[in-house]
Parts: C-alpha cells; structure tokens; sequence
C-alpha cells in the first residue's frame, strides 16, 4: 500500500443547512486514537443538546488505521461518506466531526449523505493541509569557490538551506527527501569535483506552510 502524506496542518471548520437542520463539520490534526476520542468527547460537551455526533478519522501513513461512527443515524449515511473525503483527499492523521442539530424534518437517506459529506467537504477545505515529506539533514562543508555552484544546484532542484555558517570553510545544512539524496550528493560532487565533504545529518519530516518549512526531527 502507498504511503499517504498529506496532513491536517491547520484544523479547519464548515457547516451547512439543510431542511433547517445544522450539520457543523470540525477537522483536526491528530497523532493517537486516544487524541481522537478526546475531541471527539469534547465536541458532545461543546454542542451537548445536538442530536448526532457524527465522525471519522484515519491514523498512519503506510497502513492508516481507518474508523467511522454514525452516531444513530441510519446506517452507511453519515461515518463513511466522512471517511470517504478523508481518503479521497489522500489525507492521514486526520479527523472530522460532523455535528448534527435536527431541524424537524426527515432527510432520507440520500439527503443525509449528501449532507455529512458536504459538511465533512467544507471543513476540510477550511482546514490547512500540507505534503509531509520524509528525509534527512544533508551537511555541505564546501570552499567558498564552490558556493555559486551549489546555490544553483539548491535553486534547480527546490533545495532548502536551513542554516548556513562562514568561517574557514562554508557549511550548508540543506532539507533533502529522502528518495533525493543519492541524486543530490551526486550533483554536488561533480559539481565540486569531489572537494566538498558530505555527510549526513538526522532523520526528519518537513512541509512547507505560509512559505517556510516546518522541520520535525527524530
């Protein structure tokens, strides 16, 4: 199974009316199951006199563990058509609620699913979702000759420097995915005829959010 990289960075908010009852969408980031319930558990206090609580959320990359509930409503028209625009949108670590204040009218069971997915729809478009890449610190100790050449090769293959020092020799501590990383230290190393030295750094995931990386080392 591919893995998924897509997170909830930002948590998000929708809601819609439909035959006057609210359906409120809420879409979280979280880590653990045990995360899950607990907002799940505060969102029943928080809307205490709404009729359903529906939800869903999917946990891990490779092998996402994948849950739903309906909460009372008939059968296959609330959970899953969350959970459906969960996967759809290829998102993991991920959960949305969609609480229900009933208006006085039935919906069926076309008209519910229509609505838990429009609302789950909404709040995720609310929310900010990122790529999550998996890679490593790359460090660059070069001569300073060589810094226009690297800076080229950091531009033309969308390489992030994170921190570069200036002393006798020049370091760079570059952002590099991990399916990168023999490419990249091999565009260096010709481009430096070998004088620059390679070494790496430690395992991290990173994405890019209001145009500057968010780095989270293991």
């Amino acid at each position: 199974m591919a893995s998924i990289d897509k997170i909830v960075y930002i948590e998000g908010e929708g809601e819609i009316v439909e035959k006057k009852s609210r359906f409120i969408g809420n879409c979280y980031p979280i880590k653990t199951e045990e995360e899950a319930l607990s907002l799940i558990e505060a969102i029943r206090k928080k809307h205490y006199d709404a009729r359903h609580h529906c939800y869903a959320y999917s946990i891990g990359k490779t092998q996402p563990l994948l849950r739903f509930s309906d909460d009372g409503e008939p059968q296959g028209t609330a959970g899953k058509p969350i959970l459906e625009i969960i996967t759809n949108a290829n998102v993991t670590d991920c959960l949305i609620i969609v609480t229900r204040y009933f208006g006085g009218t039935l919906l069926g069971t076309g008209g519910l699913v229509r609505a838990y997915t429009l609302a789950a729809k909404e709040a995720i478009n609310d929310a900010t979702v990122v790529t999550e890449a998996t890679g490593l610190h790359l460090l660059i100790d070069s001569d300073y000759q060589d810094i226009g050449k690297l800076q080229y090769i950091y531009k033309e293959n969308d390489i992030d420097c994170l921190d570069i020092s200036y002393a006798e020799r020049v370091i760079s501590d570059l952002l590099v995915k991990r399916e990168d990383e023999k490419r990249i230290t091999e565009l260096i190393t010709e481009a430096t005829n070998g004088k620059s030295s390679i070494s790496k750094g430690k395992n991290c995931s990173f994405f890019k959010a209001d145009g500057k990386y968010i780095v989270k080392d293991e």
